[in-house]
């Protein structure tokens, strides 16, 4: 199953606001990088509860937009890394 199929298409521009968020908190330094998930869960959450209601649509839509932010960015970061260690080998 494609994890963005998953994601109602009212809540797609949670992702890239939320990568965009995260790199800007990845950026500060008073922010531990172990915090950084549940700040975007959080405001994922809060966003969407925000713009479609306190409903069971809204909570389930943030948390798999928040996911998929996440799993997006690791899935990126992970390749590049990958490659760019295989390069130097």
């Amino acid at each position: 199953m494609d994890l963005l199929s998953a994601l109602n298409e009212n809540y797609l521009m949670l992702v890239p606001a939320l990568w965009v968020l995260g790199f800007a908190l990845k950026q500060t330094p008073k922010v531990p990088n172990w915090s950084i998930i549940w700040i975007l869960t959080i405001l994922s959450l809060g966003l969407a509860v925000f713009a479609y209601g306190f409903n069971v649509d809204a909570i389930t839509n943030g948390l798999v937009a928040a996911g998929v932010a996440v799993y997006g960015h690791q899935l990126v970061k992970h390749s590049i890394l990958s490659k760019n260690n295989n390069n130097k080998q």
